[in-house]
């Protein structure tokens, strides 16, 4: 089955929707760990879908439309969010951690680059 353009930019859409949340503390702090909606989420949930979503993404980047600065961009991205992530499981330990600032910093630098916001 390929891929309509619809389907590409829905699922690349998708995608920098999850890099949202990674960079964004208040809502990490209102949905993972107070746990107030309407989202319903949590961090293992969002390290799951960054991965399973993003491999695939970042193996065929061309045909998403992302450019190799972009490319490039993700893939130090998700190096540093897998070693993070690898060792790191509960939000209320690490959420004020220099590590997870530079992982929120970080995940604002990738949607920068794609010119997404909210």
């Amino acid at each position: 089955m390929s891929l309509t353009e619809e389907d590409k930019n829905h699922i690349l859409s998708e995608f920098l929707r999850i890099i949202l949340h990674i960079s964004d503390k208040e809502y990490q702090k209102r949905v993972w760990i107070r746990g107030e909606g309407p989202e319903v989420n949590d961090f293992d949930e969002t390290i799951c879908h960054f991965f399973d979503d993003g491999d695939p993404i970042l193996k065929n980047y061309k045909i998403y439309g992302i450019s190799e600065n972009q490319q490039n961009l993700l893939q130090e991205f998700r190096k540093l969010l897998k070693s993070f992530s690898d060792e790191n499981y509960w939000p209320p330990m690490f959420i004020d951690s220099p590590e997870w600032t530079n992982i929120t910093i970080r995940a604002k630098e990738v949607l920068q680059s794609f010119n997404y916001s909210k």
